[in-house]
This record gives C-alpha cells, sequence and structure tokens, in this order.
C-alpha cells in the first residue's frame, strides 16, 4: 500500500537548486541575504518616478525650496560678518586711537616737565598740575587699553611698568632742580631717553600692530559682498524652474513660484544696495574721519616731542644742536601730515597754520639764543602771555586736539551705523529666503494636486 508523505508542521521543503521562488536566500551566519536585483528595482522605479512629471515636479520643488533657502542663508551671513567686521574695525580704530592718546599724553607731559624744568627753582603750580594729569591720564589709559585687548596687553603692561621708572627719575631731576643741583638735569635726560627710547617704540608698535587689524576689519567689509553674491545665483534656479513649469504645465505664471522670486528679486536688490553702502561707508570712514584723526594725533605727538627738543636746547646751553635738529624733524613731519590730510579734504588746515605759528615764535628763541642771549632766550621760551610762544603751542595744542576728539567720534558713529545697516540686510535677507522657500512649496504643490 503505497502512502503520500505528510511534511512535519514548520518545515519547508528547499529544492536541491535553491529556494523557492519568492523565497529569502539564507547567508552562513543565518542571515536573510537581499537579492541583488531590489536594488536595481528600486533605481529602476526611482528612475521611472523622475521620468513622469509628478516626479520632475517634486525634484523642481525641492530645488526651488533649497534655492530660496540658501539666499536667505547666504544673505544673512553676508549681513553678519560685514557687521561683524565693521563693529570690529570700530573696536580696533578705537584701541589704536586710545594708544595713541597715551602716547601724546607721555609726549606732552615730557614737553611739560622739561619746559618747567627751565624756570629753575620750584617750578609752577599750573605746569606741575598739568604734569600730573597727564601723566594720570597715560596710566589710567594704559589700564583700560591693557584689559580690553590681549593682543596688546604685553606691550601696554611694559610701557606701565616703564612709566613707573620714568616718573621717579622725572622726581629726582625736580627735587635736586630746587637745590639748584646741575645733576637735575642727568636725571631728566635719562628719563627722556626712557620715553623715547623704551617707551615709545613699544607704543608705536601697538599702533602698528592696531592699524594692521584695522586695515583686516576694512578688508573683512568688501569680502561680505561676495558671500551675497554667491547666493544670489540662487535666482537662477527659480527662473529657470518657472520657465520649466510654463512649458510643461502650459501655464505662463506659477503664482506661488512668480511671488517668491518677486519677494527675493526685491529684497535681494535692496539689500544688496545697504550692504553696498554700508561698505561705501566704511571706506569713506577710512580714508575721511579716520585718517584725518590719525594725522591730527601724529603731528600732535610730533609737536609735542619737539617741544621736549626745544626746552632740552636751552637747557644743554651751547651743545644742544642734536635737539634743535630734532625739533626741525618732528615739525616738518608735523607739518607734511596736516598738509597731506588738509590737501585731502579731511582737515581744515586751522591746525596746520597753527604750529606754522608756534614754530615761527619757535624760531625768535633759536635767534635769542643763537646771539648769545641766553637768559632772553630762556625768559621767552617760558613765558606766558598771549604773545607768548607757549600760548600760539596752546593753541595749536588746542587745536590738534579738537580734530582728535571730533573725527574719532565721527569714525566711531559711522561705523556703528554701517554695521547695523548690515545688520538689518542680513535678517531681510533671511526673512526673505524663508518666505520663498514657503512660496515655492505652495506653488509647486498646487500643480502636484492636480496629479492626484
Amino acid at each position: 500500500m503505497t502512502t503520500t508523505p505528510v511534511r512535519p508542521a514548520g518545515q519547508q521543503i528547499v529544492p536541491a537548486g535553491g529556494p523557492a521562488p519568492g523565497g529569502a536566500l539564507t547567508a552562513p551566519g543565518g542571515g536573510a541575504v537581499v537579492p541583488q536585483g531590489s536594488q536595481s528595482a528600486a533605481v529602476s522605479r526611482a528612475r521611472g518616478a523622475l521620468r513622469r512629471t509628478p516626479g520632475k515636479l517634486r525634484l523642481v520643488m525641492a530645488l526651488c525650496v533649497l534655492a530660496a533657502l540658501a539666499l536667505g542663508v547666504l544673505g544673512f551671513q553676508a549681513g553678519s560678518l560685514q557687521s561683524r567686521a565693521l563693529a570690529a574695525a570700530s573696536e580696533d580704530a578705537a584701541q589704536l586711537v586710545g594708544v595713541q592718546e597715551v602716547r601724546n599724553a607721555l609726549v606732552a607731559a615730557d614737553a611739560t616737565a622739561t619746559g618747567a624744568f627751565l624756570v629753575g627753582g620750584l617750578e609752577p603750580a599750573d605746569q606741575r598740575a598739568r604734569y600730573d594729569e597727564l601723566v594720570d591720564q597715560a596710566a589710567n589709559r594704559l589700564a583700560t587699553l591693557s584689559g580690553s585687548n590681549e593682543a596688546d596687553a604685553a606691550l601696554l603692561g611694559q610701557v606701565a611698568a616703564d612709566l613707573t621708572v620714568y616718573t621717579g627719575l622725572v622726581e629726582q631731576a625736580r627735587a635736586t632742580n630746587r637745590q639748584g643741583f646741575p645733576v637735575g638735569s642727568a636725571y631728566l635726560d635719562q628719563a627722556s631717553t626712557i620715553l623715547r627710547e623704551q617707551m615709545l617704540p613699544a607704543l608705536d608698535e601697538v599702533v602698528l600692530d592696531d592699524a594692521d587689524r584695522v586695515a583686516a576689519d576694512f578688508s573683512g567689509v568688501r569680502n561680505a559682498l561676495w558671500v551675497l553674491a554667491a547666493g544670489l545665483l540662487a535666482l537662477a534656479v527659480l527662473l529657470a524652474s518657472q520657465v520649466w513649469l510654463a512649458r510643461r504645465t502650459h501655464r505662463v505664471l506659477n503664482v506661488g513660484l512668480t511671488v517668491a522670486t518677486a519677494v527675493l528679486l526685491v529684497v535681494g536688490v535692496v539689500s544688496t544696495v545697504l550692504l553696498s553702502q554700508a561698505s561705501a561707508r566704511a571706506h569713506d570712514v577710512r580714508t575721511g574721519p579716520y585718517a584725518a584723526t590719525l594725522a591730527a594725533s601724529q603731528a600732535y605727538s610730533l609737536a609735542n616731542d619737539a617741544k621736549s627738543m626745544e626746552a632740552f636746547t636751552l637747557i644743554k646751553r651751547g651743545s644742544g644742536q642734536t635737539y634743535e635738529e630734532s625739533f626741525v624733524a618732528a615739525t616738518d613731519d608735523a607739518a607734511a601730515r596736516l598738509d597731506t590730510a588738509a590737501s585731502e579734504g579731511n582737515l581744515d588746515g586751522t591746525t596746520a597754520q597753527a604750529l606754522d605759528a608756534w614754530v615761527a615764535r619757535h624760531a625768535e628763541i633759536r635767534a635769542l639764543d643763537d646771539a648769545g642771549q641766553w637768559d632772553d632766550a630762556v625768559a621767552l621760551a617760558t613765558a606766558t602771555d598771549p604773545e607768548s610762544p607757549n600760548a600760539a603751542f596752546d593753541a595749536f595744542s588746542a587745536a590738534a586736539r579738537d580734530d582728535i576728539e571730533t573725527h574719532a567720534a565721527a569714525t566711531s558713529d559711522r561705523l556703528d551705523g554701517a554695521a547695523t545697516t548690515a545688520t538689518v540686510a542680513g535678517w531681510l535677507l533671511l526673512a526673505a529666503g524663508l518666505v520663498a522657500a514657503l512660496l515655492a512649496w505652495r506653488g509647486v504643490t498646487a500643480r502636484l494636486e492636480e496629479y492626484r
């Protein structure tokens, strides 16, 4: 009797040639192996979907949304970069001007100390008060500037330490001068040497470092426009998508894409203008009030250095020719800087005229000294009447300080205003990108609905 074999429950028969059709392959470790044909089938299905209109519409929608978002993000980045560069330029310019003010205070203090030394005995109270004020101003500014910029802290700290030595030597010079001891001039000469060979070179190095940072900041303002230029390429994607969609659907306009393109175009143009204006304003500041501030500040420092040389020429009594040569070099340099700034329209020439008037009065001092009338030369150099050389120098100093304060404030205000403009432009572009992405999505989605 023949019986039909019965397969136990749960057991599957595997043909000798492999698994039954539709069955899964089993790997040596027991895991299932995906047939190679399934991957190619998925790729084929994806290609097939893209060959059909709905698939192409989805691709276009994705490209338009990404393009709008890219424009928004890149525009925001451009605005942020420009704003940060302008803010950094404002801060670094303020740091540079601050360091220059320290230098000016120190050379002015030295000029005051040497001028008071000529009087002999107990120096005039007003000159002593002026010296103390300038030294305190320099010390306080050094502490503030050291804390505001780590890159300058080491050199400014060195200057602060040297300032303590300098003031100590000046006090020794004063004490011996009151007693009529000739050694007082040696202490004063040593103090002046520390100022000119250690303190001022260190400050000049800080000024150069700060100037390099300011130049880099202004370069960053211009570079931000390249980021925006790359983002504006996204408009080409939207325009190309509309042309394709019009041909595919036989409709002239897609409301969503058209409005999205219009939003990006209008906001893009407005923001580009704003960023360009901010960049142009930065350039105008750099060649205008910023340049004027530096010219006036450097001229003021050089003139105060020359004022010290005037006093030292008399203190040395017949052996001060080297100091007079330094006076001429410093005043010529100061006059050249002021004349250049005036020719460029950055200064009105008032400070340059005041400098020329003081130099002319200095020539009277030199004429007396060269004629052997040393006492008369000292009397003229220490006089304080309205027609004296000191009054002429005070008029120059007042004009120079007014130029420095006015143009430094203009530099800060204009750069801060430009930074605000750049920030607004960046936020406008980001908002426009988000709105345009939403409009593009809605516009293409409306066409997709027609295929459901």
